[in-house]
């Protein structure tokens, strides 16, 4: 728990920063591309934050890295900070408070869809428009099938999930029957 609060001040910190100086965007897509990179490139991700390592050398490989990249001066320091810091292992977590609050900012909030089988886009697309006029936000919808789900949709905005699925009802009708309910 401790460091997922961690996470969550490195996020804050870098997104007043951006907020200040109109750059959320951009260091959303740094910050995102990086902690991509470092996911994708294990060799890299080693060099930078193994302990076996000296931190000195460590440091180095982090910084010739920055500079490979092409990142602003900001999340440059804002990663540098995070390493001498000894913070780099959340580096991940602070990416994905990063990209919540970034989205708050911009009014914006991630759902998910996940239906038994493909559906219309027109569909889709209602749907969305319903889930953002029920939140007063713009909505970014993750378009998912599950074939277990039988029939219906099930949809998840942050922590709340509608579930419209058949299996559901058919779970809940199962346990309605165990406990001696009438349907």
């Amino acid at each position: 728990m401790k460091n997922l609060t961690i996470a969550r001040r490195y996020a804050k910190a870098l997104l007043i920063i951006g907020k200040e100086d109109g750059q959320a965007e951009t260091y959303r897509d740094e910050l995102d591309g990086f902690v991509k990179l470092m996911a994708k490139e294990k060799e890299l991700e080693q060099a930078i934050c193994n302990p076996l390592y000296g931190a000195s050398g460590r440091k180095n490989v982090l910084e010739a890295v920055i500079d490979k990249v092409g990142i602003s001066k900001i999340v440059a320091s804002f990663l540098l900070l995070v390493f001498d810091k000894g913070r780099f292992e959340f580096l991940s977590v602070i990416n994905d408070f990063y990209q919540k609050l970034a989205d708050e900012l911009k009014g914006v909030l991630r759902a998910s869809l996940v239906s038994a089988s493909e559906l219309p886009s027109e569909i889709v697309e209602k749907i969305r428009t319903t889930l953002s006029k029920r939140t007063g936000k713009d909505i970014i919808l993750q378009v998912e099938q599950d074939p277990s789900l039988i029939g219906g949709i099930v949809s998840r905005i942050g922590d709340l999930v509608l579930d419209g699925s058949i299996k559901s009802q058919l779970l809940n009708m199962r346990e309605s029957l165990k406990r001696g309910e009438s349907i």
